[in-house]
């Protein structure tokens, strides 16, 4: 027997069970996973996605994968928590609450339901159709590459925010229709082919939207105090060409939520989807979701997550990790802050200076963990790892 994988994965477990008790009295613990519940993780070949394979399975309440993804919230009993990779649909409203009510608060392997009064969903770009050739291959086919996000159909891969709270709707901002072109000093003007010119279209750069997914200012009240959750899901930077389209929009993805929390006059170049202008508005807020990008590791632009972790309103005096991260990628200096089990740092929970942090994790069970069944590969839940942090308004 392994003795140092056997107390590493004790440790573990000590901490898994931390992470899954009754939170300190007064403290909100705020989470963000992406679950990989979009359509083609349900089907074994791409083109027989259909677009509704995730309403079916919530609805049956049966499906195993969904099952574990519910168990994980189920211990871990997040306040607020986004959900990245859930696909949004015109059925969106009846499909969270059949994840609520036929996963979630049902308990799940004996873990303890979990029950979200209020939730969030809008539109987000992926798969909807920008009506110009922006993969450059002489057709303009509406969806994957040509539409606004990478998508095989309008709502592939999108979010939702579940809360224990109340959500004051009337306040969201979405920004799901802001234009790339109008970020100052953006890095669409740079995205060239390698003789120089220009890699869209004149016609494509006046209508390319920032985000992949949207950006989501919501305000949740709670006891007296509100708090903003800023949700996102940039592209991977990855998946193009030398040109680096999809890097250098990760980078100005990122890039906005630090100009968001920086410009908060009506000055401000920015402008949401209902035509108000402005920076934020707010004091508390936690900047959640799949960023796709490290600040260490990886292929994308570091400076876009490095200035936001560095914004001087951010609390970065901490870094949420799991012992059994360590043990998956033991030669990386960097490995227990890994997110995702394809060996980086991509998900955040990112509160303001305003909060005290009481703690913080990674769900990721050792392999001797009894949980470990949970996160074991991709069709047991999901390629990245839930993380969550509790914190305490001053």
């Amino acid at each position: 027997m392994n003795f140092k994988r056997v107390v590493i994965g004790l440790l573990s477990m000590t901490l898994f069970i931390g992470c899954s008790s009754t939170n300190h009295q007064g403290t909100i613990r705020v989470a963000t996973f992406n679950v990989s519940m979009e359509a083609t993780n349900y089907v074994e070949q791409i083109g027989d996605v259909e677009g509704n394979e995730l309403s079916q399975y919530l609805i049956a309440g049966n499906h195993p994968q969904i099952k574990n993804i519910a168990e994980i919230i189920q211990r871990v009993q997040p306040d607020i928590i986004l959900l990245n990779e859930f696909d949004y649909l015109a059925s969106s409203e009846s499909d969270i609450k059949a994840f609520l009510d036929n996963y979630l608060a049902l308990s799940q392997n004996d873990s303890s339901p979990v029950f979200y009064p209020y939730f969030f969903a809008a539109p987000v770009n992926t798969g909807v159709d920008s009506g110009v050739d922006l993969n450059k291959d002489g057709v303009t086919s509406g969806t994957k590459d040509d539409a606004f996000g990478f998508g095989l159909y309008p709502g592939h891969y999108g979010m939702v925010v579940l809360s224990k709270y109340p959500i004051k709707k009337s306040n969201v901002r979405t920004f799901q229709k802001f234009l790339w072109k109008d970020m100052p000093d953006n890095l669409l003007d740079t995205v060239k082919n390698e003789d120089g010119t220009h890699y869209y279209s004149e016609e494509a750069q006046q209508v390319l939207r920032l985000s992949s997914k949207s950006h989501w200012d919501i305000p949740i009240e709670i006891n007296g105090n509100e708090l903003h959750i800023l949700a996102s899901h940039p592209t991977p930077p990855v998946f193009d060409g030398p040109e680096n389209r999809n890097g250098k929009r990760n980078h100005d993805e990122i890039r906005f939520w630090r100009d968001y929390l920086s410009t908060k006059t009506e000055l401000s170049y920015i402008y949401d989807d209902k035509g108000e202008r402005g920076g934020f508005k707010g004091i508390n807020f936690v900047i959640v979701g799949d960023l796709n990008a490290s600040a260490d590791e990886g292929d994308g632009l570091k400076r876009g997550i490095q200035g936001l972790l560095n914004h001087p309103d951010v609390n970065d005096s901490f870094t949420p990790t799991s012992l059994a991260a360590k043990l998956h990628t033991p030669d990386s200096t960097f490995s227990a802050s890994h997110t995702a089990f394809w060996r980086m740092r991509a998900d955040y929970v990112l509160p303001s200076n305003s909060f005290k942090i009481i703690d913080s994790g990674v769900f990721w069970p050792d392999i001797d963990d009894l949980h470990y069944r949970l996160i074991k590969d991709r069709k047991s839940s999901s390629d990245h790892r839930l993380v969550w942090v509790d914190l305490e308004f001053m």
